[in-house]
């Protein structure tokens, strides 16, 4: 096992919209070099939006990546690094299901793919949603749709959806709150 490891360089490569790609040249057990890649992310924060009668928002929108259309909850990336994920949380809710809440709630946070990139998204709870309108982006086209939780956990056991922060969510949700 490799006890030293030292950042020697980082160079950026390509920089991004959502992200910015380096490569790291780095230094194992002073002895020899490596190259590794590296992808910046600012951050993000998701939401799982639960309705009066206990089902959960979902959005479909077709995602580029995976060239079909995917069910995920609502999510999207911080303004700025430093902007609190609770903000971004709340304005993703509205903007992607035209609800808001006053009442969000902590549930975790997740990083998506540890070995190159350090995105982290931080994923709320929101109860007690009051209807608003949706503001979407001029290249969000988003279909909503509210699930009990029960038909969301076969979605995820049979494979249909595959989005790592709606799994992972989905079921932090269920195993906080005995679903």
């Amino acid at each position: 096992m490799s006890e030293k490891i030292k950042r020697l360089n980082r160079e950026l490569k390509f920089k991004g919209k959502i992200i910015d790609f380096y490569q790291d040249t780095m230094e194992i057990n002073g002895d020899h070099t490596v190259i590794w890649d590296f992808i910046k992310h600012k951050g993000a924060a998701a939401v799982v939006p639960v309705t009066d009668d206990g089902k959960i928002l979902m959005v479909r929108q077709y995602r580029n990546a995976l060239d079909r259309y995917t069910l995920e909850i609502p999510a999207g990336a911080l303004d700025a690094e430093d902007e609190p994920g609770l903000l971004c949380a709340s304005r993703e809710l509205e903007e992607e299901t035209g609800y808001r809440s006053e009442n969000l709630e902590r549930l975790i946070t997740l990083r998506t793919t540890v070995a190159f990139c350090n995105e982290r998204i931080e994923v709320y709870v929101a109860k007690d949603l009051i209807p608003s309108r949706q503001h979407l982006d001029e290249d969000e086209f988003i279909d909503l749709k509210a699930y009990p939780l029960d038909e969301l956990k076969e979605k995820i056991l049979s494979g249909e959806i595959e989005d790592a922060k709606t799994v992972a969510s989905l079921m932090a949700y269920a195993v906080k709150y005995g679903k």
